[in-house]
């Protein structure tokens, strides 16, 4: 291995041999694609993806090469660290509204919510209207009857 002026370069022969078989299986897709386009089913799609996989080949070649520089070189790591604002400022984002939690309204009984009075009020009113009614013609399903009608029966 050399060192050169930018430090130790190391190539790590399981990420070359990775990165040369994803490299070849992207050229065999893009191979497979075209033939399916140039066949009598083919279309466009497959025309598309035939251009698309060597530029997968191409990223995954880039990708290795740039992990090997910015591993080599830490001048390279710093030109990648972001300058100047790195956290926003106080005030330039609109306040988080808040919503109140449920054990607020609890521990303030004495909360005057005419709405919401009027509101259970009317559900009280409801449900008293449905007893009364429930009360006064109960009804009978078919299984009711049925079963009342058994029992007259039996009794005579």
């Amino acid at each position: 291995m050399s060192t050169t002026r930018r430090g130790a370069r190391r190539h790590r022969p399981a990420l070359l041999v990775l990165v040369a078989l994803a490299a070849v299986v992207c050229l065999g897709m893009a191979w497979w694609q075209w033939d399916r386009f140039e066949s009598s089913g083919g279309t466009g799609q497959n025309l598309g993806y035939a251009l698309q996989w060597p530029a997968f080949a191409v990223a995954f070649v880039w990708a290795y090469r740039r992990f090997v520089v910015l591993e080599a070189d830490p001048k390279e790591v710093e030109k990648l660290k972001p300058k100047g604002v790195t956290e926003i400022p106080d005030g330039i984002l609109p306040e988080r509204a808040t919503t109140p939690s449920a054990s607020s309204f609890a521990a303030n009984p004495a909360r005057d919510d005419s709405t919401l009075t009027d509101y259970n009020r009317y559900l009280a009113e409801l449900a008293a209207t449905d007893r009364e009614r429930t009360e006064a013609h109960p009804v009978t399903t078919p299984a009711t009857t049925r079963e009342s009608t058994q029992t007259e029966e039996h009794h005579r």
